[in-house]
């Protein structure tokens, strides 16, 4: 078979000066979890705003949270100060699962040479591809640990409940009830949500990452090495994040907080076409971007301080080994 051939001799030529590093899948994962510290708090802010009014028209509901700033205020006031870091563990276990395939794998195809063009320099359209199937992989291993999240997080005092509220008592406790009631499969509901998401939002994050981090290495702006090139090119990234996932991240919402019969079948939507549709119908196109403040405070952030600490950690990785 000549596809074979091909194929075998190209994984020989890549394997003949590169090798598959399983350093690079946890440090993504460490740096990915560093951040998930400081932004959780806007993770819960945004998924209660992404809950508010769900299938409902503008203006027939009563908005607990008005604001990301009067969400803080109002979840710290009635569910308490700790409420804000709802589902931090699981967040961190997302992270590191999530974060640590998505980055890992990505890096290994940049260190394949997947992401360049004949010249050797980053080509966006071979970035955009890497790092949209990165992100996939990513998110199939994440999904468990991304729907107890968001169940733990939309769970509030019933004076500010948004969405259907799981009553979880913590991480273990979601896990043992979903698998006695839905099986293994149950903790993969929402998944396909969640590999949309994390596919567009990897694509353009990772994509815009590394040609701006290349641009400004050519430009010779900072010094060889400097914590600047990367956090320059991680706040370009960010803002890319934000517009292009935001919709999607509302989707992945809806589809992993709502409830299931007693089949394990989604209460309010099918899929990830039916929950677009309804969105679409009932909210209108700006339901699309609920809780966007929320996401934009969070995600630049945390793309920002993600994408530094792997960049950095990967440098101390590089340094200890030398």
């Amino acid at each position: 078979m000549l596809w074979r051939l091909i194929v075998i001799s190209r994984l020989k030529k890549m394997a003949g000066t590169n090798t598959i590093n399983l350093s690079e899948y946890f440090l993504g994962g460490l740096g990915a979890c560093g951040a998930c510290l400081f932004t959780n708090p806007l993770e819960v802010v945004k998924t209660r705003m992404q809950l508010q009014g769900e299938l409902r028209l503008r203006g027939s509901y009563s908005r607990h949270y008005r604001n990301v700033f009067h969400a803080f205020f109002t979840i710290g006031k009635v569910d308490g100060l700790r409420a804000l870091q709802k589902g931090l563990i699981p967040g961190l276990w997302y992270q590191l699962f999530m974060n640590g395939v998505r980055l890992g794998t990505y890096q290994t195809l940049v260190n394949f040479g997947m992401t360049k063009n004949s010249e050797g320099e980053v080509s966006l359209p071979k970035s955009v591809a890497a790092g949209a199937f990165s992100g996939c992989v990513g998110a199939v291993f994440g999904s468990p640990f991304y729907l107890i999240k968001t169940h733990l997080q939309a769970l509030a005092d019933q004076s500010i409940a948004v969405g259907h509220q799981h009553q979880h008592s913590g991480m273990i406790q979601a896990f043992r009830g979903i698998i006695s009631r839905e099986g293994v499969r149950g903790l993969w509901r929402g998944a396909t949500g969640a590999m949309a998401r994390v596919s567009v939002g990897s694509a353009a994050q990772l994509s815009t990452f590394s040609k701006c981090k290349d641009i400004v290495e050519q430009l010779q702006i900072f010094s060889p090495g400097s914590i600047l090139i990367p956090l320059v090119a991680s706040m370009v990234g960010g803002v890319a994040v934000v517009c292009c996932m935001t919709p999607f991240d509302v989707i992945s919402t809806r589809l992993y907080n709502q409830g299931v019969d007693a089949k394990g079948r989604g209460l309010y939507y099918s899929g990830v076409a039916d929950c677009f549709w309804k969105i679409l119908n009932k909210e209108g196109p700006f339901g699309f971007y609920k809780g966007w403040s929320a996401s934009w405070f969070r995600l630049a952030p945390h793309t920002v301080l993600s994408l530094v600490c792997w960049d950095q950690l990967r440098a101390l990785h590089r340094s200890y080994k030398t």
